[in-house]
């Protein structure tokens, strides 16, 4: 689902990446990619963002505590409506999810550096009525968006909907693939370490998109070029 601009929060796409477009891998712990990421810290607040979005894969190895265990038999059957209760926070960690994979301790992820965020759940209606369930318990909210498949526009709409109009994206490569072929992608914020992964396995800043298998690509304007201390580049972009 495409949607027009002013329906939608402004989604900005800020990543660490390699020399060689690689937004994972040992690079990361390379001392010459230590200025990258302090820039990339830095700089990951001054876009005015009231929700950061992850896919599944990123919050399973960096945020959520990995992935759910098979989980009982619910009691009841959840309809497929959004569950948003208790909305307390200035700042949200969306965490994408399609298929109800991931687990959770907490409503709230709190990393070492950043203000103490609230989880929301964006999810499909294949999710089983188990992980609804066990989404009630930890009190994590939830919102729907697409049957068997994440669509884009729609999720993006509701999180427009209830105040939230701009979306800082920070991967992982499928996630920020999805979103530029639904054309949702306004700014690229890259910051640019300078290291080469040289690892083919290593995932890199955009990936095919399950959900738009004939996408061609999109078009940016370079808006700034800036170098960082330790020889790191900012490079910001803007959608044609």
């Amino acid at each position: 689902m495409q949607i027009k601009n002013n329906d939608r929060p402004t989604v900005i796409c800020h990543i660490l990446m390699s020399l060689d477009g690689k937004i994972s891998g040992a690079f990361m712990g390379a001392p010459q990619a230590a200025p990258a990421l302090k820039a990339y810290n830095e700089l990951r607040g001054s876009f005015g963002c009231r929700a950061t979005l992850y896919g599944t894969t990123t919050m399973a190895e960096s945020f959520a505590d990995g992935y759910v265990r098979p989980l009982p038999p619910a009691d009841t059957a959840y309809p497929r409506e959004d569950c948003l209760p208790a909305l307390w926070a200035d700042n949200f960690i969306v965490s994408v999810d399609p298929e109800g994979l991931l687990a959770w301790s907490s409503p709230v992820l709190a990393k070492k550096g950043r203000a103490p965020a609230q989880i929301i759940e964006m999810l499909t209606e294949q999710v089983p009525d188990s992980y609804l369930a066990y989404l009630h318990r930890v009190g994590i909210p939830y919102l729907f968006a697409g049957k068997t498949a994440l669509d884009c526009g729609l999720m993006l709409q509701k999180l427009k909907a209830f105040g939230i109009g701009r979306v800082l994206l920070a991967g992982g490569g499928g996630m920020n693939g999805s979103l530029l072929a639904a054309g949702c992608i306004d700014e690229l914020s890259l910051v640019v370490a300078p290291v080469a992964e040289g690892d083919p396995k290593a995932v890199s800043l955009f990936a095919a998109s399950p959900f738009a298998p004939d996408f061609a690509g999109a078009a940016f304007r370079l808006v700034e070029a800036k170098p960082w201390e330790g020889d790191a580049l900012w490079l910001h972009y803007r959608a044609e």
